[in-house]
């Protein structure tokens, strides 16, 4: 999981830029980066930490240019060493730099291919380096000096027959324009939108419409699966579906827990979804233990917070806010190794002992990804009072997770 941003507007985008990855921070915590254009030339600033850490006034004062792009890193591939820090640069063809979020499946493979037949050098053990490489050798295949948006698409179409996975990419040719793009299955999520200035439009390319949202930006679409959009330099805009056989399969874990609740993604609100998953996690407990004694519904802040309130509503249950989160610890489940979320789960959430003690608790739970950090949780409820009843008709404190097959289809609309 990453968060990636690209503009191209009538200005410097640096400040736009940065505030569209503090936006977009959620999605990833342990490294960030800009890289901008102008003249020709470009600016580039990425370390390790968060965005508000990684860039100081000195750095956006070198950050000209009116195109860039943007990313937030969360390593599901490769190491947490900031040589991974994204964007990517190759200096050939015109110099192109790449943000990516999502996985590649066959990245070997392509590695291999990359040294033997594009006769390319992939200096980290990222796949994100990896498909740069192979986007910028297909655009070099073209031969041009100037290329055009044919040439662009063209490219787009060669790696998403030579990639296999999920990804959705945005991409800086340098001194030409700005492309985007999503793997034919639609995996993972990326919108593109506009807002009208004095000098005239400018266009934004991002994971999720809240950053469009809180920029000024009007969401246009989405890209289909298999869809690229290029932005020239001079603020022109391009679609194109570059897919033989596109399908849409995206990722539900977007609307589970990823995704901020007030983005829209596909055509679906993330909140309407969250609202939807409580009210059939609520059906599934009346249906398979309509004699509950439930006495109080528990989120684990936040995200869960929303599909928790549902869940109570409709069981006719109290909804109490039993954990205190402190508010200056990331996400756990995105933290690099499991030594250091493991340690961040009592210093993040403290129990409220007067909403545990002596009740029957549910806790809602919308991230149970690898379920060591929900064992602690549970830990925490049983230490604060919450019953532990020998009785096979009293459950004792469990996590439920929002996401389960009976509970994660999303609204239509």
């Amino acid at each position: 999981m990453c968060g990636i941003v690209g503009i191209v507007g009538k200005s410097n985008v640096n400040q736009a830029l940065y505030d569209a990855l503090t936006v977009l921070q959620h999605r990833g915590q342990d490294a960030a980066g800009i890289v901008t254009s102008h003249d020709g030339r470009l600016f580039l600033r990425k370390d390790n930490g968060l965005v508000r850490d990684v860039f100081q006034q000195r750095h956006m004062q070198r950050l000209v240019g009116h195109m860039g792009i943007g990313h937030v890193r969360y390593p599901t591939a490769g190491s947490s060493t900031s040589a991974e820090a994204q964007p990517f640069y190759v200096n050939s063809p015109y110099g192109i730099t790449l943000a990516h979020n999502g996985n590649l499946t066959n990245v070997e493979q392509l590695a291999k291919e990359i040294y033997e037949s594009d006769l390319r050098h992939v200096n980290t053990s990222s796949d994100s380096e990896v498909l740069l490489n192979v986007f910028a050798h297909e655009l070099a295949q073209r031969g041009k000096l100037q290329p055009t948006e044919e040439d662009v698409f063209a490219a787009v179409t060669d790696v998403h027959n030579r990639c296999v996975g999920g990804y959705a990419v945005v991409a800086m040719v340098t001194g030409y324009g700005i492309v985007g793009f999503r793997d034919p299955h639609g995996i993972r999520p990326i919108v593109f939108g506009q807002r009208h200035t004095d000098e005239g439009v400018e266009y934004m390319i991002a994971s999720e419409s809240v950053s469009l949202d809180v920029l000024g930006f009007t969401l246009i679409r989405d890209l289909a699966p298999g869809e690229a959009v290029y932005i020239t330099e001079d603020g022109k805009l391009h679609t194109r579906q570059c897919a033989t056989n596109p399908s849409l399969t995206p990722c539900i874990f977007e609307h589970v827990y990823l995704a901020r609740p007030d983005s829209i993604i596909d055509g679906v609100s993330v909140y309407k979804a969250r609202l939807r998953m409580g009210e059939k996690l609520a059906e599934k407990i009346l249906r398979e233990r309509p004699e509950h004694d439930i006495d109080v519904v528990i989120p684990i802040p936040d995200t869960s917070r929303t599909a928790a309130l549902e869940l109570a509503n409709h069981l006719g249950v109290k909804f109490r806010e039993g954990f205190v989160k402190n508010r200056y610890i990331g996400r756990t489940f995105i933290m690099p190794g499991q030594a250091a979320r493991k340690k961040s789960v009592r210093q993040k959430l403290n129990a409220i002992e007067l909403e545990f003690r002596g009740k029957n608790v549910m806790l809602v739970d919308d991230s149970i990804v690898r379920g060591t950090t929900c064992k602690q949780i549970i830990q925490m409820a049983r230490e604060a009072g919450a019953k532990t009843s020998t009785s096979a008709r009293r459950p004792r404190p469990c996590a439920s997770r929002t996401f389960m097959a009976s509970t994660c289809q999303a609204p239509t609309s």
